[in-house]
């Protein structure tokens, strides 16, 4: 089974940025899509990003433009870059298996953005 494990969050002011890490215990990249999740308080889980295993990548219309996924396969890991943060940006923070997401997930990493 594999595990993924994401960190980087962390308390930023609106305008920052954060770099989201995830690491997968095996190499799956070249055989699923990895997606970035976020569950903010009270609403449901949902998908902002995600990168295929061909490269490509896909955002929905809140994070266009300030949240970049990136990938690096020799270290195992998939990058979200968010910038510009605003308020409803905050949420816990996780990758999975994208669009189907596997059942199991990992702890997330807390984002806050506030003044």
């Amino acid at each position: 089974q594999v595990q993924l494990a994401e960190s980087g969050g962390g308390l930023v002011q609106p305008g920052g940025s954060l770099r989201l890490s995830c690491a997968a215990s095996k190499r799956i990249f070249s055989i699923y899509a990895i997606g970035w999740y976020r569950q903010a308080p009270g609403k449901q889980r949902e998908l902002v990003a995600f990168i295929m295993p061909g490269g490509s990548t896909n955002y929905v219309d809140s994070a266009k433009g300030r949240f970049t996924i990136s990938r690096d396969s020799a270290q195992n890991t998939v990058y979200l870059q968010v910038n510009s943060l605003k308020p409803e940006d905050t949420a816990v923070y996780y990758c999975n298996v994208a669009p189907t997401p596997f059942d199991s997930w990992g702890q997330g990493t807390q984002v806050t953005v506030s003044s």
